[in-house]
């Protein structure tokens, strides 16, 4: 055997061991660091080709290993913005120069400066806007995301489109009697309006109705709308729905399916959509990924849609600073989809993903790299004291 083979032995293990002291380092670290993956250093034996009268000693090599598919423990925070993923799937995210990644970490909070959900390690959360500009998402690419940022959809008003009036016209009042209603709708500006809605009873099973603006007049013409009511006192197809357009509006549909004519007392009430101009309060995060902008009136939108993406062989991904990661060859190629698809986990609201390093495992780990360490530092200084020897010979 040659003193030299036992030489890079003690040599290799100690590097072999260094790394794995390294990677036991990391992990300890980044035991508290929010969707950290815990590395390991795995062994395997480089064999020389040896005669039968003499060994050829070899070496070991090492690898370095990242257990990216295992999920990490979900702690529940009082944040909002807090998003953990439970399942299979990483958020995307975008670095500061535009390159996207992938990432676990879901600590994202709103910058200041620009209005983004943005995460600890300054990563921002990437989505695909909804609304009339709304992007058809790609099966195997991160093209067509946007930054989410809800600061874009402050102070918007929503003119009304929709609203109902129903409940009960007493059976038993008397022709000629009235009952005067109102109903708030929004205009195109966001400035309210009131609509006055008008019935009087015309016949056993028959009721007027007028619709007029604040300054009394008509918005649905000079003929009343008819109201009729089948014998067991349910309201007519055909007198259901009524459409007229608010003043400084747009055309609006009013539903009076459900109204009825029973015995009993007046029971009026009434509903409709649109807001008033309002800045965004809040964000909420659905788990099938959408996000909503809340604004001050309670009154919300869906302003994005978060999507997971994922690869085929996912801890062959490549980690980079800040604990994101980015698509080899050995991990495949991306692919997206929803939370709750096939093949995607769904996301938490007000929850963060730990890391899946256990300090217990860790500490073991180290004390057995100590050992080892040491043992292949005394195959190197023996080997070393023997080649000394040796070179005194030759003196």
């Amino acid at each position: 055997m040659s003193l030299y083979g036992v030489l890079r032995s003690g040599v290799s293990g100690m590097t072999a061991q260094s790394n794995k002291l390294g990677t036991v380092a990391e992990n300890i670290q980044n035991s508290s660091t929010n969707g950290y993956k815990r590395a390991s250093t795995e062994f395997s034996s480089l064999i020389l080709p040896s005669s039968e009268g003499a060994y050829n000693s070899g070496s070991v090599t090492s690898t370095v290993r990242y257990t990216i598919s295992d999920q990490g423990p979900i702690s529940y925070t009082t944040s909002a913005t807090d998003l953990a993923v439970s399942g299979n799937g990483f958020f995307v995210v975008s670095d500061p120069k535009g390159s996207p990644a992938l990432t676990r970490a879901g600590n994202f909070v709103v910058d200041g400066k620009t209005g983004d959900l943005v995460n600890a390690a300054g990563f921002t959360l990437m989505g695909f806007k909804l609304g009339p500009d709304a992007t058809t998402p790609s099966l195997n690419s991160l093209d067509g995301m946007v930054p989410v940022n809800l600061s874009s959809f402050g102070m918007q008003a929503s003119a009304s489109k929709n609203g109902t009036f129903t409940g009960n016209l007493p059976y038993g009042a008397a022709v000629g009697a009235t009952k005067s209603s109102s109903l708030q709708v929004f205009d195109n500006v966001g400035n309210p309006v009131k609509i006055n809605i008008t019935l009087e009873k015309t016949g056993a099973d028959t009721w007027d109705m007028t619709v007029e603006d604040a300054g009394g007049a008509s918005l649905i013409g000079a003929t009343p709308w008819e109201l009729s009511f089948d014998a067991n006192g349910n309201i007519e197809a055909a007198s259901t729905e009524l459409s007229f357009t608010v003043p400084n509006g747009v055309p609006f549909k009013l539903d009076m399916t459900g109204m009825t004519q029973l015995a009993g007392e007046y029971s009026l009430t009434g509903t409709s959509d649109g807001n008033a101009p309002s800045a965004v309060k809040s964000a909420e995060f659905a788990a099938d990924g959408t996000v909503y902008a809340v604004y001050e009136d309670g009154s919300r939108i869906e302003a994005y849609r978060i999507p997971l993406a994922t690869v085929p062989s996912p801890d062959n991904l490549n980690p980079r600073a800040g604990n994101v990661y980015e698509a080899t060859n050995r991990s495949g190629g991306y692919q997206v989809g929803f939370p709750g698809t096939v093949g995607f986990g769904s996301i938490a609201s007000g929850a963060l993903e730990g890391s899946n390093v256990d300090i217990g495992t860790e500490l073991t780990a180290m004390i057995e790299a100590q050992t080892s360490y040491t043992a292949n530092s005394k195959v190197f200084q023996t080997g070393s004291e023997l080649l000394d020897v040796l070179m005194n010979l030759k003196r």
